[in-house]
């Protein structure tokens, strides 16, 4: 009776398993980008073409080189990108804010002033293996009133990796790797935006129907200038759950950790479309960067249909770091 009933278990639990993975991520490249599909659906896109703007707005907002649209596992679309109030806002992104090279300012987060920009370059790589999927490519990070000429200030080389998860859920890894060819290297200004992961979420998310959630035990009210090794970002969605969100880890090999958070306060834009999150490492000090040097920062998302416990995030943290 005991082997029967340890086999049916077995089995039960394979099944269990092996349905929660059963599904593997694939690639396809098209004329807008780079589409990573979760079986037969797209989850992610990394966008590689330069993304328009409407009529009567500066094209110096348009841009390309970024992750737009990220969907929970049910196809909830949770970015966005160009809201009015901030058309510099990509999605997923991560812009420096306040550079100084050779004594200027060189701004490459808000695109309408033409001092700087990042755009996608190349494609260095794209693989699928064990059920995951691996797309690296170059971003160039451009000054654009140099002296001389325009000029490429950082490389950027940028691996995405999303492969599936447990409970349905999927994870993406993004990690970003800088280097300036500059002589005389750059400083990146300490400031409250730029650099690290950024995410502007969709604008059916607001003050009443989303929440936030640190490490540390901040909600929205308290998490801006704070530290954290991770921050879970959920609202209401058309899942059959009700909820769907995205838990943003921080490594804790990156520069700072646990790392500065900018997050914006409840009330803003009257408390409709105004989730911004982001983990921005020169938010209390500068970093300088010299010529050549590799600097490398690692990030992870989890993404998920229904509810995030801060003790699963603990976990998904001690798992990434590990």
């Amino acid at each position: 009776m005991f082997t029967k009933t340890y086999f049916v278990l077995s089995v039960f639990f394979l099944l269990i398993s092996t349905e929660s993975f059963a599904q593997s991520v694939s690639l396809s490249q098209n004329e807008n980008g780079v589409d990573f599909k979760l079986g037969d659906q797209v989850v992610l896109t990394y966008q590689t073409a330069t993304a328009k703007v409407p009529d009567g707005i500066k094209k110096e907002y348009e841009k390309s080189g970024f992750i737009h649209p990220i969907t929970s596992p049910s196809g909830q679309l949770l970015s966005r990108i160009q809201p009015p109030d901030h058309y510099h806002h990509y999605g997923i992104w991560g812009p420096w804010t306040r550079a100084t090279i050779g004594g200027r300012e060189v701004d490459f987060w808000n695109l309408a002033d033409g001092k700087g920009r990042v755009d996608f370059g190349e494609i260095l790589s794209m693989k699928e293996a064990g059920g995951a999927a691996e797309l690296n490519v170059r971003q160039n990070h451009l000054d654009l009133t140099a002296p001389e000429s325009e000029r490429l200030a950082i490389k950027e080389d940028l691996r995405i990796k999303v492969k599936p998860g447990d409970k349905g859920r999927y994870s993406v890894d993004y990690t970003t790797t800088i280097q300036t060819p500059l002589e005389g290297g750059i400083l990146l200004d300490d400031y409250r935006y730029g650099g690290g992961i950024g995410f502007r979420a969709t604008e059916v998310w607001g003050d009443e129907n989303s929440t936030i959630l640190t490490s540390e035990g901040h909600d929205r009210k308290t998490a801006d200038g704070t530290e954290a090794k991770w921050i879970i970002v959920q609202g209401v969605s058309k899942a059959k759950e009700g909820k769907s969100g995205i838990l943003f880890l921080s490594h804790n090999t990156n520069k700072v950790h646990p790392e500065p958070l900018r997050v914006w306060p409840v009330g803003q834009y009257e408390g409709k479309g105004n989730v911004f999150i982001e983990f921005c490492p020169i938010r209390h000090e500068s970093w300088a960067l010299l010529k050549d040097e590799n600097y490398t920062l690692k990030y992870r998302m989890i993404v998920y249909d229904g509810m995030l416990s801060a003790a699963e995030a603990e976990a998904y943290w001690k798992a990434f770091v590990k």
